[in-house]
């Protein structure tokens, strides 16, 4: 476009701002790029990404303007069907809502961040990823104030830079190794038993194990989910039913308001084990220990996922509106009583399976 534009004699010039640092800028030491996220954040945590450029002062209109669509024609939320008013109740739309976002939790929520971020019963985070998505706010921004906090002495500010800077890691793996959206970023792991089945009880939030539900549900309530519950959605996926990361990759992507295609694709890889700077195979996590660890109340369970504890929370009554008519759910049918895949079964099972795949590797 640039180039067209400049044939025309007409000037053009590109600004960056989706993320800090471009992705040709950071390099390690040989010229490379980062394959492991600790060395990338210490080449970046000292820089100085600039500050965002300041809104237009002024921005002409054309002489004419071209016939368009309306927009509500293009019937954009058609899809989500009676969904898409369930979801709207907890959007933060515009360029002033992030705004607000920010310096709220700059305010109230930074100093605290390292101890409650993994607190989905806490309001903890800064929820800026879905501002970020859609540009309606600059990373650059978030930069420059996570830093002034931190400087002022905020406890947990600086590791609120490195999810930000995490963000960016992303972006510059797509950039270097685009196959991270569709194949195993470790070929090692091409051949692995992972099933590609459909996965609806998980998608429903119907798999037996309460934290593992209850998240599902977040997801198809509010659009969003908790980062400590995007990670234990997708173990249980990937390990316990031992289903492809794609597949679960593909619904978030469906799902998520504020889907990132890098961080889509690098979270659930680096879950499975496939992807770059993955954590360990062997390592599981345990819903059940893990809810005891991080909703020691339940009331992040109580607020989704109706029923546990006799919850008719109105949060997690809105699933049964906002769920597709054709899964026959009703907020009279019978949650699981046993999980789909026992913890500590499945766990063995992941085990077995990696242990083979291993073997067949070093014998081949």
């Amino acid at each position: 476009m640039k180039v067209g534009l400049k044939a025309d004699g007409i000037a053009a010039v590109s600004h960056p701002g989706h993320v800090l640092f471009e992705p040709w800028m950071v390099e390690t030491g040989q010229g490379g790029f980062f394959r492991v996220y600790t060395p990338f954040w210490k080449a970046v945590r000292d820089r100085d990404p600039g500050a965002a450029l300041p809104p237009p002062a002024r921005i002409p209109p054309p002489l004419a303007w071209p016939a368009s669509d309306r927009l509500d024609e293009w019937r954009l939320g058609a899809a989500m069907d009676r969904g898409a008013d369930i979801v709207a109740q907890h959007v933060c739309v515009g360029e002033a809502a992030a705004a607000a976002r920010l310096d709220a939790f700059i305010d109230s929520a930074v100093d605290a961040y390292k101890a409650e971020r993994d607190r989905p019963d806490l309001p903890a985070t800064s929820r800026l990823s879905e501002n970020l998505t859609y540009g309606e706010i600059s990373p650059r921004r978030v930069w420059a104030a996570g830093r002034a906090a931190m400087e002022r002495g905020a406890r947990g500010a600086e590791h609120f830079l490195k999810e930000l800077v995490w963000r960016d890691f992303a972006w510059h793996l797509i950039h270097h190794t685009p196959q991270i959206t569709s194949s195993n970023w470790r070929p090692a792991w091409d051949g692995f038993p992972w099933t590609t089945e459909d996965a609806l009880v998980w998608k429903q939030g119907r798999t037996g194990v309460p934290m593992v539900d209850a998240g599902m549900r977040e997801l198809y309530i509010t659009g969003s989910m908790h980062n400590r519950l995007r990670m234990l959605v997708a173990s249980y996926l990937t390990k316990h039913m031992l289903v492809h990361w794609k597949v679960g990759m593909d619904w978030f992507a469906d799902c998520l308001i504020d889907w990132d295609p890098a961080s889509n694709a690098m979270g659930w890889q680096w879950t499975a084990g496939s992807g770059p700077d993955a954590a360990p195979y062997f390592r599981i996590y345990n819903p059940d220990l893990q809810a005891e660890k991080f909703d020691p109340n339940g009331a992040y369970r109580r607020r989704f996922l109706a029923g546990f504890d006799g919850s008719t929370d109105p949060d997690a009554m809105a699933f049964f509106e906002a769920a597709p008519r054709s899964w026959g759910l009703r907020p009279d049918s019978p949650y699981p009583q046993t999980p789909i895949v026992g913890l500590a079964d499945g766990r063995a099972r992941a085990l077995e399976a990696y242990q083979a795949h291993v073997a067949a590797h070093q014998t081949a």
